[in-house]
């Protein structure tokens, strides 16, 4: 996932604290949905309100689609050739490190994972653990499945983007991103149906994992970027809206939150994914509107937990086990808020440290690459 704070606006370099807020609610509303599924207990007010929980992960999706295509964008606008090269060095020192070293504490060490089973290593290694994941035997670690869908996007995206340019089709593939959101749509419709329903059994296996269920944020990002770097017109008469397209994306989300009531539900399961990627779309916009109180407010605490959320991501659910371990044996009550507090500070404070030891290292390291190139 691009959990990087990024530097970007159609003719400036400035730091976009609105995206900090968002990255750091979207690792919030992850944590919360799956403490309650990890704990043998949990505060009583955390089970209603974490069941939208699974939807960070969307928001995620978003960002990661605004902020990788609108680097892309720009190259293009300024009339530079995507290097492929430079893209995917990125996409290496930023991800497969710190990916690898928890993977490796997973294999290596049993106490650390939260559930029985691990799904094979080179489902990991290849990103393809989220194509018939068995969440019910194998899921430890299953989090990992939005990295694949992250992965493949990386991958594919870029070599899209060289191909439309090349065949002189870029300028109306805005015709594509509605495709793909409509096949999107005929791909859940047919898997629902033909798959899902009859026997009513694996729904996160058809539905929920697999990449070509999933990639309704990363176009939503992607159509954003689209308009904010080759449509100024369009976006200046957007950024003087910046709180009313927040409001508007609470409102959208107050209706995904009903419809997804029955996550397994037709409706919810065609329609659902769409409607949360419209509204996290709606709230990324409003944070990247100079007239929003998201673009404006600057907060040490919420950058400071978006530069660890990827950090956070990988390790979140070991941690929570390990923690509840050990201070169960202290006699700490496993529903109490206290006991997920101290939760809270054990996964900052390991995600903190994998920042500092690899992280921080690998990144200075793709700097000087780069340099070099």
């Amino acid at each position: 996932m691009n959990f990087l704070t990024e530097r970007l606006t159609p003719s400036t370099q400035i730091k976009l604290y609105g995206l900090d807020h968002l990255r750091a609610l979207a690792i919030l509303l992850v944590f919360c949905y799956h403490y309650p599924i990890l704990s043998s207990g949990n505060p009583e007010w955390l089970q209603r309100g974490a069941r939208f929980g699974w939807t960070g992960v969307d928001l995620f999706f978003v960002l990661s689609g605004f902020l990788i295509s609108s680097q892309l964008f720009l190259q293009i606008k300024q009339g530079r050739n995507i290097s492929l090269k430079n893209f995917y060095i990125k996409r290496f020192f930023r991800i497969l490190p710190a990916f690898w070293v928890v993977v490796a504490v997973y294999f290596c060490f049993p106490g650390f994972r939260e559930r029985e089973a691990l799904p094979p290593i080179w489902k990991f290694l290849t990103f393809t653990q989220n194509f018939g994941l068995n969440i019910f035997d194998f899921g430890t670690f299953s989090h990992a499945w939005s990295l694949c869908v992250e992965e493949h996007f990386y991958l594919f995206f870029p070599l899209i983007l060289i191909l439309l340019q090349s065949t002189n089709l870029f300028k109306k593939s805005y015709w594509l991103l509605i495709f793909l959101f409509l096949i999107g749509i005929v791909i859940r419709v047919f898997i629902w149906e033909n798959f899902y329903l009859p026997e009513k059994i694996d729904w996160y296996k058809y539905i929920y994992y697999p990449t070509y269920n999933r990639i309704d944020g990363l176009l939503m990002g992607v159509s954003i970027a689209g308009i904010y770097q080759f449509r100024p017109d369009i976006w200046n008469k957007i950024s003087k809206y910046g709180n009313p397209l927040i409001v508007l994306s609470l409102l959208v989300l107050t209706a995904a939150y009903f419809l997804c009531d029955d996550q397994h539900s037709f409706n919810a399961s065609v329609f659902g994914f769409p409607l949360v990627s419209v509204g996290y779309g709606l709230i990324v916009s409003g944070a990247l509107c100079p007239t929003s109180f998201l673009y404006r407010w600057n907060s040490k605490v919420t950058t400071f937990i978006a530069m660890l959320s990827y950090a956070i991501y990988l390790t979140h659910k070991g941690i929570i086990h390990i923690t509840q371990q050990i201070f169960a044996s202290l006699n700490i009550d496993l529903n109490s808020n206290v006991m997920m507090l101290i939760c809270i500070i054990t996964c900052v404070l390991s995600a903190y440290t994998l920042h500092i030891v690899i992280e921080k290292p690998f990144m200075n390291l793709r700097e000087k690459i780069l340099s070099r190139k």
